[in-house]
């Protein structure tokens, strides 16, 4: 399993809601066109660009959906929201 977890915080909720961004935890070692097959995949969902953050030995993603896949739909699946 490429992600590890989904990130939760009040400013990712914001994230989730005005700029269809969902954020996740992955290994250090995965690459960004890894992660995005993996969030189509199990979300049937389109990427429209990854970003990364490395902070504290995590890998951190931030996955911006495209406009006509809603993030929130993906945080209610998730039990986020």
């Amino acid at each position: 399993m490429i992600l590890k977890k989904i990130k939760s915080s009040e400013k990712i909720v914001r994230m989730i809601e005005s700029n269809n961004i969902i954020v996740f935890e992955v290994d250090r070692k995965v690459r960004k066109d890894e992660v995005k097959k993996e969030v189509e995949k199990l979300f049937k969902v389109k990427v429209e660009k990854i970003n990364t953050h490395i902070r504290e030995n995590e890998k951190i993603c931030f996955i911006k959906l495209k406009k006509e896949y809603k993030a929130i739909d993906v945080a209610n699946k998730l039990g986020i929201i």
